[in-house]
């Protein structure tokens, strides 16, 4: 049987830095314009329903099923990406993504089927492009630069969510809802374009069945106990800790403070936090790196913790601050480890573990965060969430491997 490990296509670090690549700069815009056009649409479709062009059970019924298409994909796209060309992949999804955008515009008021089908596609693409993109950063940045890397990358991604929102309001001032959707399938143009072609990591070879691929995926990732780990210690965190920030912070707002402003400031603190993080770990590599990291995640749980009684507003916007900090501590670190580890033809399938366990169970734990306060009240369950977001990253630390995110170098025979 081969090793586990594939040859060795490293890419070379280049003279001036990041900033002056043009590889990864070309990546840079893709990966920003895919995480905006994410980002814009529910907000954008969410204009709709306040004009009276869409109905809320409508926006309901097109979000659900873009996470379902998202869902579907991510696996289909990981296969893909270590069976074929991370580029061509990143293309495909892009190009798919693009061109059933306008078919919204086209439903937006007249056929909820139409819109229920483009959403679907739309979110097919969002899902097959995000573990191709992971792996591709993995061929075009050389490994000593990839932390910078993943910390340029969310960095942009937390500038977009932080401006968006003021700008697409204002835009929708002067321009229709659907000028703004069709906006969306620009973005997605611009993400299936731009990457240039990767360092063709993966060996030719002959291809297995796709399930038996998709098994090997799941090989690999059990190879590396500090990734399963800390994945389930992620999906506990967003299942727990982001579920009550997105239903119960709302309500908190409301019931402590009477005010939305509460509800606008705690999102704010939280991007501008992540900001900050990014900026922090972009430099910062600590010897314990996993354990650095998975405290930065534990720190979530300040949010459910801030909304348990009325501390006051500025409790609540440290506390989502730290948060923000805290998250990003992980992110940068985690990707940058799983990019460093994992056998290079078998990154993107176990990058799609990630986002399929990590994102797919979010939907759960939003569903069951609101029948549970009801049932058991809002303070046991944001105490409980609380500790879910401790006690999961403290035993993903334990794990082997946990303290540095490194794995033993061995081989399979």
């Amino acid at each position: 049987m081969s090793s586990t490990t594939a040859p060795n296509t490293e890419p070379t670090a280049r003279r001036g830095g990041l900033l002056r690549d043009p590889d990864f700069l070309r990546l840079w815009c893709a990966t920003t314009a895919s995480g905006l056009a994410t980002w814009a649409l529910p907000f954008i479709l969410g204009l709709a329903v306040l004009d009276g062009t869409l109905t809320a059970i409508e926006l309901g019924l097109v979000l659900a099923l873009r996470t379902a298409g998202f869902l579907v994909a991510v696996p289909a796209g990981g296969l893909l990406a270590d069976r074929h060309s991370r580029r061509a992949v990143v293309l495909w999804s892009g190009l798919a993504a693009a061109l059933a955008t306008p078919l919204l515009v086209v439903g937006l008021g007249s056929s909820t089927v139409l819109m229920a089908v483009a959403a679907t596609i739309v979110g097919a693409g969002q899902g097959a492009c995000r573990p191709a993109f992971q792996a591709l950063t993995a061929e075009v940045v050389a490994e000593p630069d990839r932390q910078k890397a993943n910390a340029a990358l969310t960095f942009s991604t937390r500038v977009s969510t932080l401006l968006a929102p003021g700008l697409t309001a204002l835009l929708a001032l002067v321009t229709g809802t659907w000028v703004l959707i069709l906006g969306t399938a620009a973005l997605w143009l611009i993400a299936a374009l731009a990457p240039a072609p990767g360092s063709a990591a993966v060996a030719p070879r002959t291809r297995a069945p796709f399930h038996t691929e998709f098994l090997d995926g799941l090989a690999e990732a059990r190879r590396h106990p500090w990734f399963l780990a800390g994945l389930g210690a992620l999906t506990v965190v967003i299942a727990t800790g982001y579920s009550a920030t997105g239903v119960l912070l709302p309500l908190a707002s409301r019931d402590h403070y009477g005010t939305e402003a509460v509800l606008a400031g705690a999102l704010t603190a939280y991007t501008a936090g992540a900001l900050l993080g990014a900026v922090i770990v972009s430099r910062w590599r600590p010897r314990a790196q996993g354990w650095a990291a998975l405290a930065g995640l534990g720190l979530y749980a300040l949010a459910p913790l801030s909304l348990i009684a009325p501390v006051g507003p500025i409790v609540v916007l440290v506390a989502y601050a730290l948060v923000g900090v805290g998250i990003e501590l992980f992110n940068v670190p985690w990707f940058t480890s799983v990019q460093r580890e994992v056998a290079p033809d078998k990154l993107a399938r176990v990058s799609s573990l990630d986002f399929l366990l990590s994102y797919g169970l979010a939907p759960v734990g939003l569903a069951l965060i609101a029948p549970a306060a009801a049932a058991w009240g809002t303070g046991p369950v944001l105490v409980g969430c609380a500790l879910a977001c401790v006690i999961a990253p403290a035993l993903a630390a334990l794990a082997p491997g946990g303290r540095t995110f490194t794995s033993a170098r061995a081989t399979v025979g």
